[in-house]
């Protein structure tokens, strides 16, 4: 494997980050300062894999980065390269994949990703806590069944102002198809 390219940058007062070797992302992060930006893709790296700390993003992380703050302002982007993933549990990486599905201007439950990826609606979130990939991977798009936030790695202030970025003024709920099973998706309003 090669080197992973490790980089912090500061958009707008916000800080963000990212772990990568092209054209895999190995994790993402945001936040107040650079410090915690970087503690946090640190503590996501694979235990075995040397790093490094760039200061001038490479055009794929420059890339990755600004798809980062677009998803951040609340806009639906999709993205070309690959999470890596293969070093986490398969449970992981089936309730990584299924929030994945939740598109911008929708939440789902705990609840609803544990009926389309087995286990309960704690161990979902027990993924969405230790998600390296924030926001690439939208847990903050997942509340509790009662529709209250739950719990969120950057404070539920963060999470509730993210949700408030990406209302589209649906009114209908919806599903999306996860593995072959439909999982519900309730408008963010």
């Amino acid at each position: 494997l090669a080197m992973i390219q490790v980089y912090a940058r500061n958009i707008d007062d916000v800080w963000f980050g990212l772990a990568c070797a092209e054209p895999q992302v190995f994790a993402a992060s945001f936040g107040e300062s650079e410090q915690e930006v970087l503690g946090n893709l640190l503590d996501s790296l694979p235990f075995n894999v040397p790093f490094q700390v760039y200061s001038a993003p490479l055009p794929f992380a420059q890339n990755a980065l600004s798809i980062l703050k677009t998803i951040y302002d609340g806009e639906e982007k999709s993205f070309h390269f690959t999470l890596a993933v293969e070093h986490l549990p398969v449970y992981t990486q089936r309730a990584l994949k299924a929030t994945r599905q939740i598109p911008a201007g929708y939440v789902t439950s705990y609840g609803s990703i544990a009926k389309v990826v087995g286990g309960g609606p704690r161990a979902v979130g027990n993924v969405m806590a230790n998600n390296a990939f924030a926001p690439l991977v939208p847990c903050h798009r997942v509340v509790k069944s009662d529709f209250t936030l739950g719990g969120y790695g950057g404070g539920l202030k963060v999470k509730y102002q993210l949700l408030c970025r990406e209302k589209r003024g649906f009114t209908a709920e919806d599903t999306v198809d996860v593995e072959g099973k439909e999982m519900a998706i309730y408008p963010v309003e």
